[in-house]
């Protein structure tokens, strides 16, 4: 029995070391990776999150252009350098335009069948078919959504002026949870008014990592192949989001409604029958692309309310409470924002409307700055698509399958490319036109950045002008200035402790 373990044991090692050559020989530095965990054992741990860890990468070799990392025995590669994140992202976005979120592409659990995890041509057929369904005439369409939970916002907000601290993280997710309830599914889901409504439940459940996620996610990166039929998510998850996306389906008779929100855009879509274009993955003989269909069956379509649900509230969330956070640090900077809300909303009798918005190019800075010290997604992920892929300004070839990371946070963080980086400066961003592209990309940038970014920063920068319309924020005694960064995190970040700050009624 003992020589059975030892021969089992001996052949986990060899599995678990046997890419560990891959960076050694192509002169490229990483640390010395771990058997089995590689580089990653914290983040396997829920010790530090995917960030955490591009982060440490990043600013560990300073003088390097790219790092070796190993996530399990997988080697992985994360970019420092401007010109070759430009390659990965748009130049030759042809080796690169997967994301390979999906440990195993042949097997993919159906909530992950979404427009952000989807790969080859399952994402550029639905990239295709739902990219006009985000145009500025759509969000100026829902915008009177955003305005009533903005209104419904100040409300919650009066009510909880008198305590000593409150957690503005925790109030600005109930206020995007009820938006993304309104406008993703047209019902009241009263979360404003109700922290433990089931909606928010929900939402909590779709970013709190358990033992069980962990121990999953870990196995599925550590043993792909032995672990494909896993699901990062729990089966709690999958039940929930299908009975509720169904429940709106049966609602309407599978038929728009004319409530203009993202069920109905779901069942436009649908109608339109099966979606037809060039394939990124197949080549004809004669080497031009294949035509490929998709059909929006039920199941992708409900992986994608499960998507527009979860980053539409968590991300926009995370921004929006940050933005406020660092105003409360900087009253300078608060005030400013608060004189153009002031004056812009005057000339629209004090509601905030869409146009009312986009006039305030103060508040805009300082949301940009808020979103370039932390990013509520701090890294882009590609994963190489071609049996190779060299680039030329290091002569580094790597291979089919090997992962680049692109450390958005750390970047944007570094003092090479923003003078005193630690500083909220929102007057950085006097012209977001002529900020360098490469060092400041929140919402990604190519053919795979956020379809729903302007969607997200209108519900992010309508809940901020709710806010210091009617209260001023500070400090409170419990406040840090400097968040911890949650570890857990996997996609989107998050802090430890929430962001509590005093909110003091305007006079």
């Amino acid at each position: 029995m003992i020589y059975v373990i030892l021969i089992v044991l001996i052949v986990i090692y060899l599995y678990g070391t046997r890419k560990f050559n891959y960076w050694k020989k192509r002169g490229i530095k990483h640390d010395a990776p771990l058997p089995i965990f590689g580089n990653n054992l914290k983040q396997f741990m829920q010790q530090s999150s995917m960030a955490m860890m591009a982060t440490e990468a990043y600013n560990k070799y300073p003088n390097e252009k790219v790092v070796g990392f190993y996530r399990g025995s997988a080697p992985e590669l994360v970019i420092r350098d401007p010109e070759l994140m430009k390659r990965v992202l748009i130049s030759d976005f042809q080796h690169f335009y997967a994301r390979g979120l999906n440990p195993h592409k042949t097997v993919i659990e159906p909530l992950l069948k979404n427009l952000f995890f989807a790969d080859g041509d399952l994402w550029r057929l639905m990239r295709q078919r739902f990219s006009p369904a985000f145009s500025t005439g759509k969000l100026k369409a829902m915008f009177p959504l955003i305005t009533d939970r903005a209104e419904r916002l100040q409300v919650i907000a009066e009510e909880n002026a008198h305590l000593d601290s409150y957690d503005v993280r925790e109030l600005m997710a109930r206020y995007t949870t009820d938006f993304i309830g309104a406008c993703g599914f047209g019902i009241n889901t009263d979360t404003l008014n109700d922290e433990n409504s089931d909606f928010r439940k929900l939402g909590k459940r779709i970013f709190h990592r358990t033992p069980r996620d962990a121990l999953f996610g870990a196995l599925k990166f550590i043993f792909p192949d032995l672990c494909r039929h896993l699901h990062f998510l729990s089966p709690e998850l999958e039940t929930t989001m299908k009975f509720l996306v169904q429940s709106m389906f049966r609602e309407r008779n599978y038929k728009p409604s004319g409530r203009n929100d993202f069920i109905d855009m779901l069942l436009e879509l649908k109608q339109k029958g099966k979606v037809v274009g060039e394939s990124i993955e197949e080549k004809n003989p004669d080497g031009s692309p294949k035509i490929v269909e998709l059909e929006l069956d039920d199941l992708i379509m409900t992986a994608q309310v499960f998507v527009f649900f979860g980053a539409g509230f968590e991300t926009s969330s995370t921004t929006s409470s940050y933005t406020l956070h660092q105003l409360a640090f900087n009253p300078d900077c608060q005030r400013k924002v608060q004189e153009e809300i002031d004056r812009v909303l005057k000339k629209y009798d004090n509601k905030i409307t869409y146009d009312a918005v986009n006039e305030m190019h103060y508040l805009e800075k300082a949301f940009y700055e808020a979103m370039r010290m932390y990013p509520s997604v701090a890294y882009l992920m590609r994963m190489c698509t071609t049996p190779e892929y060299t680039f030329p300004e290091i002569d580094l070839t790597i291979n089919e399958g090997v992962k680049v990371f692109i450390p958005i946070q750390a970047i944007q963080n570094d003092e090479k490319y923003f003078t005193n980086p630690k500083k909220f400066d929102p007057d950085r961003f006097d012209d977001i036109k002529d900020m360098k592209k490469f060092i400041y990309m929140p919402f990604g940038e190519g053919p795979r950045s956020c379809v729903g970014a302007r969607l997200g920063q209108m519900q992010s920068m309508a809940g901020i002008v709710a806010v210091l319309q009617k209260f001023t924020l500070e400090p409170a005694e419990n406040s840090i200035q400097n968040p911890i960064p949650e570890p857990t995190a996997i996609v989107a970040e998050g802090f430890v402790g929430g962001l509590p700050l005093k909110l003091k009624k305007r006079v």
